[in-house]
C-alpha cells in the first residue's frame, strides 16, 4: 500500500504523514538524509536508517520516503 502526502509549505507533507503514522498506530524512526525512514506498526523506538542493520531494515513494515522538506512524501507500506 502506498500513500502520498502533497500538503505546500516547509515540512507540511512531511508533518502530515507522521501525524498519518501516529493515527493509525505506526512508530517511525528519525530521519535521515538520503535515506528512507522506517515504519513499524506498534509502539517502537526506531533508528535511523543508516544505524539499521541489513536484518533490522527488512523487519520494518513499511518506509517513507521522498522530499519531507517541500513534499512529496510517499508511506510505502509492506501487505
Amino acid at each position: 500500500m502506498q500513500i502520498e502526502f502533497n500538503q505546500k509549505g516547509t515540512f507540511e507533507a512531511f508533518y502530515a504523514a507522521e501525524q498519518w503514522c501516529r493515527d493509525n498506530g505506526i512508530s517511525s524512526g528519525s530521519s535521515c538524509a538520503m535515506c528512507p525512514t522506517c515504519l513499524m506498526r506498534g509502539d517502537y523506538v526506531v533508528a535511523k536508517w543508516r544505524n539499521l542493520t541489513k536484518e533490522e531494515r527488512e523487519q520494518c513494515h513499511g518506509t517513507m520516503a521522498g522530499d519531507f522538506r517541500e513534499g512529496p512524501v510517499f508511506i510505502n507500506m509492506k501487505e
